[in-house]
């Protein structure tokens, strides 16, 4: 299962979704292709496909825009960037404007990419153990002007889903990592440690879902599913028992409860939520 999605072709996403995710107009996104600040792929027809790096890309140059950084540096910067640091992605980077020059930072070292030139780092705890003599030194760590939120990365994570699941996976961690009780990313991404046979993730991330938001109804019937797989049914009961409490019209959750009941000999409990399944069921045709 695994080689098969590392075999499929990039997520490619059009002028319209591209602009949507990155918060840049289309028309300026247009213009920053042709002035040549980045070069994405074009389809069949001539439209312009962006993919995930295109995408950091865009969100570092928006963000250095902002700042008053010109247009035909923010150019020389990511072109610079490029062929610095090789094979490994854009996204590992924090690229920021730090008065008149732009500074790169990949957690260990900063330097300018339009002149290559690396900044000193001064470690606190490393100069204060070679030096005993000398005042304890506040390592000063770079801001990022405009830091992609939980919400931001969320988005990005279900605009990659269905085509790239591992580059989803890796935006709700992000999302997740900056706001640890982000409930939908919980919930998100335990469905696709789910689909991929991870079940103790899986059930990490719900168990996190129903405790930041005890009421989230869809957090506990996923809980409930994983569970029934991993042949806990009767901890499964009590996670549909909370998603009905929370979404009494679960119709979903009603049906499972039913199932779970009979085969537990609860025939009365089973027939009521097998009753409710079946009117709430009518009502959708």
């Amino acid at each position: 299962m695994l080689a098969s999605r590392s075999a499929k072709p990039p997520m490619r996403f059009d002028t319209g979704q591209t602009a949507r995710i990155v918060g840049m107009p289309a028309p300026r996104l247009r213009r920053c292709v042709g002035a040549g600040l980045l070069r994405p792929t074009r389809d069949p027809r001539g439209r312009l496909q962006f993919d995930f790096v295109d995408l950091v890309v865009l969100r570092t140059m928006r963000g250095l825009l902002e700042e008053g950084v010109p247009a035909a540096q923010v150019g020389r910067v990511l072109r610079s960037l490029r062929r610095q640091i090789g094979d490994r992605p854009l996204t590992g980077l924090n690229v920021y404007a730090d008065g008149r020059r732009v500074v790169a930072w990949d957690g260990a070292s900063r330097w300018q990419p339009d002149s290559g030139q690396f900044l000193l780092n001064f470690d606190a705890d490393q100069v204060v153990k070679g030096a005993s003599k000398i005042a304890k030194l506040r390592r000063r760590a770079p801001a990022h002007p405009r830091p992609i939120t939980a919400d931001e990365w969320y988005d990005l994570a279900n605009e990659l889903e269905t085509e790239s699941p591992a580059e989803a996976r890796a935006a709700y961690l992000h999302a997740i990592e900056l706001e640890p009780l982000h409930v939908p990313a919980h919930v998100n991404l335990g469905c696709l440690l789910q689909a991929d046979g991870d079940l103790g993730g899986a059930e990490r991330h719900y168990r996190a879902a129903v405790e930041g938001e005890p009421s989230n109804g869809l957090a506990w019937y996923n809980l409930g599913v994983l569970l029934e797989d991993r042949r806990r049914g009767r901890e499964a009961v009590n996670c549909y028992e909370r998603a009905v409490w929370a979404e009494p019209e679960f119709a979903d959750a009603h049906c499972n409860l039913a199932l779970l009941y009979e085969e537990l000999g609860r025939k009365q409990e089973a027939v009521r939520h097998l009753a409710i399944f079946r009117r709430l069921t009518r009502r959708r045709r």
